[in-house]
């Protein structure tokens, strides 16, 4: 049996048919002082079931801490996610995917992510394909991920771009986007993290680099 890897996913919740796989859930919310916690709710968006379900079809056996940011409206903010990630920090993750992303860059999340990077817990953020840098992605030692439309199912792109590291599927369970091709990507790194658990973060990019089924961006005919 392939060993449990225990990943933590910021986002908009999840669904009662992947309650099985999730082993904490936490929800992070503003108040007028800064922020509260409480027990996570249900899954108003859908989002954050998809992300779990792209990670979970990689590797069954995951264990997903999902640390809820969203509201019913799909806005958060970099307070709520910086708490989000500073108690995933206490619960042993391997792996974090946040398929999403702010406009500003706040001490307080800048920190939040180094905390975690320093501990050597793989960061995936997902990164528009162009436009403005946001944040986590931006952040140092962050695996920066966006959707790559040449990518099947069970294929992923190393862009080594301004913008992105890596590409995955863009569409996933019916949703598109950089967010979904991150969370796909980060679905990718749990199978490899279940086959060989034992392998360095340093090894784990190198192997996402070597197996990559395109290398570069997508150069359109006739650009």
């Amino acid at each position: 049996m392939k060993p449990d890897v225990r990943i933590g996913v910021v986002d908009s919740g999840f669904a009662d048919p992947r309650a099985a796989s999730v082993i904490v859930a936490r929800r992070f919310f503003l108040t007028d002082s800064g922020y509260g916690e409480d027990a996570a709710l249900a899954d108003a968006l859908g989002h954050g079931s998809a992300v779990c379900d792209a990670i979970l079809r990689r590797n069954p056996q995951a264990r997903l801490c999902v640390a809820q940011v969203f509201d019913e409206r799909g806005v958060t903010s970099p307070l709520q996610i910086a708490a989000a990630l500073h108690w995933l920090a206490g619960q042993g993750v391997r792996l974090i995917n946040l398929s999403l992303g702010v406009r500003q860059d706040r001490p307080l999340l800048r920190e939040a992510v180094a905390e975690l990077v320093g501990a050597g817990v793989l960061v995936c953020a997902s990164s528009p394909a162009r436009g403005e840098p946001v944040f986590p992605a931006s952040y140092p030692g962050v695996i920066r991920v966006t959707g790559d439309a040449r990518c099947a199912e069970g294929e992923w792109s190393w862009l080594d771009s301004p913008q992105a590291d890596f590409g995955a599927a863009v569409r996933v369970a019916g949703r598109a986007g950089a967010s979904l091709g991150c969370a796909a990507l980060s679905g990718h790194l749990a199978q490899l993290l279940g086959e060989q658990p034992a392998l360095s973060n340093a090894q784990l990019i190198e192997t996402l680099r070597e197996r990559a089924a395109f290398r570069g961006i997508e150069r359109k005919v006739g650009a």
